[in-house]
């Protein structure tokens, strides 16, 4: 473990893996850094791997909110600065993914190039939130907190997921779990985020991700990020949902690992 980075007074925890040309990790809601579990190794095969706890959840400081999407990006900055790196490869994923958005179009001499799994560039224009999340987020005031955990779990995965994985997942969640006032924080920033206009302004060699059933964000978007970024390749998953490298965690690596190369 290394010294937290100071982001406007808030404590964000970090560490780094592996050896190589350095990668940043960004993830989304909900998951602190154990969330790349299934990946992390394999790409520290061939990277130095930055990985660290957004603001509120994990090991960093679960300040109040507001939040935004840039403030949580200038977090990701100053874990950069922490780790002394003027410049890195940055993967994001779901809210992590609008970090890197954020990131490569106002830190763009920080970004090498970039990976966005599962996100979206935001506003009126992107692909809504597809219907199961949405009928998910309504019945889950009425469900007790450990089932309506445990379904927001499997809605990350495509249809039937592996019983052993979501345990996992679910281990993982419990023993990290959020003030809910840091979740909603965090909900808010990714949802008020919009960046439709400015995403074709990225110069960042891009490659975008989806899974082909996710449920949480519509793989739409990766297919308007795809389209409006300059040059950005799309890869689909097929038959996996929003967590797909916790689905297909091999393919994952083996792909992202060919893109930076």
């Amino acid at each position: 473990m290394t010294a937290p980075a100071q982001a406007s007074g808030v404590r964000i925890v970090w560490e780094r893996r592996g050896a190589g040309e350095p990668l940043l990790l960004v993830h989304g809601l909900g998951y602190a850094r154990w969330g790349w579990e299934p990946v992390v190794e394999g790409l520290a095969g061939g990277h130095e791997i930055v990985l660290f706890d957004n603001r509120g959840i994990g090991e960093s400081d679960a300040s109040g909110g507001p939040y935004s999407v840039r403030m949580m990006a200038q977090d990701a900055v100053a874990v950069l600065d922490a780790a002394g790196l003027e410049r890195a490869h940055v993967l994001g994923t779901s809210l992590g993914g609008m970090v890197a958005i954020q990131l490569a179009l106002d830190w763009p001499d920080r970004v090498d190039r970039l990976v966005l799994a599962c996100t979206t560039p935001g506003g009126a224009a992107a692909a809504p939130m597809p219907e199961r999340t949405v009928r998910l987020m309504q019945e889950a005031p009425a469900l007790p907190p450990d089932v309506a955990l445990l379904r927001f779990v499997e809605n990350a995965f495509a249809p039937d997921p592996d019983p052993a994985v979501v345990e996992r997942i679910m281990k993982h969640r419990l023993a990290t779990a959020q003030p809910p006032a840091a979740w909603a924080a965090q909900a808010a920033a990714g949802a008020a985020f919009d960046l439709w206009d400015r995403v074709p302004e990225i110069r960042a060699r891009t490659l975008v991700l989806t899974g082909d059933e996710d449920a949480v964000v519509d793989p739409r978007n990766s297919e308007l990020l795809a389209q409006q970024i300059p040059g950005a390749r799309l890869d689909a998953f097929p038959g996996t949902g929003h967590l797909f490298f916790w689905e297909q965690p091999q393919r994952f690596v083996e792909v992202v690992t060919e893109f930076l190369r």
